[in-house]
């Protein structure tokens, strides 16, 4: 009898041993077959506390509700797609325009806190405008300022044009970045920039890159020297869209987000 006791004690045990090894191998399966969906699911998305700060999430990492091409009705057909939780621009076959064209939030802002994560290709050139306003029959970029995108290394290296005021972080043609803080191909970069009135700040990785006051003389002098010169429209909105630029090579973005400033106890 004991015996028996002993053999049923041990089958018992053992069974058990069976099953928590069973549902372990199950579980990991599931995690195996769901990583894609786990690590698109860690992002685009607003914790409790961004939420109670007023952060508005303007990519949902699924969809492109809420955006639109600049200066069009609807989301491009063709030149965009949305991937593995991020919204990508694609390589268009050499075409300096893009096959999609420029996109822009439907919605618009004046002052806010905008954030989100880029990853660059080889030789990539785009940007992210603010402040963007729509105007029949003319680019995006003749209005609205632009924080600049791009592989630097490449363009450095094969030495295509004069780097200041055309890197990653810089206020494209008029404002050089004080630093380098571009991570490596590979590597997501996180943006950040801030316009509140008349000021601006652009971040990248943390690092503060550009700063300057919209409207003052010197302003005034910069625009009239550069590409915008002719462009009377040039950064003079004080509301406007959020722009992501195709400019015909493959990024992809994620987090896309924005707070905006004067509606928190905190901003006042």
């Amino acid at each position: 009898m004991n015996e028996l006791l002993i053999s049923k004690k041990r089958d018992t045990s053992w069974t058990r041993r069976l099953a928590v090894a069973c549902a372990v191998a199950i579980g990991l399966v599931a995690c195996t077959a769901s990583d894609e969906e786990q690590v698109a699911q860690q992002h685009n998305t607003l914790t409790a506390e961004e939420i109670e700060a007023g952060w508005i999430l303007l990519f949902d990492g699924n969809t492109t509700e809420g955006w639109r091409s600049y200066n069009g009705e609807s989301f491009p057909e063709s030149g965009w797609e949305v991937a593995d939780g991020n919204l990508v621009v694609l390589a268009s076959d050499g075409s300096e325009e893009g096959a999609g064209g420029d996109i822009i939030t439907e919605a618009m802002f004046d002052n806010f806190e905008l954030s989100l994560e880029v990853l660059l290709s080889e030789e990539a050139n785009s940007g992210v405008f603010y402040r963007a306003v729509e105007i029949p029959g003319e680019a995006i970029w003749h209005n609205a300022p632009e924080y600049q995108l791009l592989d630097d290394s490449a363009y450095i290296a094969k030495d295509w044009f004069e780097p200041a005021t055309h890197l990653t972080g810089d206020n494209y043609d008029l404002h050089s970045s004080s630093v380098t803080a571009t991570k490596p191909l590979g590597e997501w970069n996180h943006v950040r920039i801030i316009v509140d009135g008349a000021h601006v700040e652009h971040w990248l990785n943390g690092e503060l890159t550009v700063e300057y006051e919209l409207w003052t003389p010197e302003w005034e002098r910069l625009v009239s020297e550069s590409k915008f010169g002719e462009y009377r429209e040039h950064a003079r909105a004080t509301s406007g869209h959020i722009g992501l630029q195709d400019h015909g090579h493959t990024l992809r973005f994620r987090n896309i987000k924005l707070r905006p400033i004067g509606q928190n106890e905190a901003d006042r």
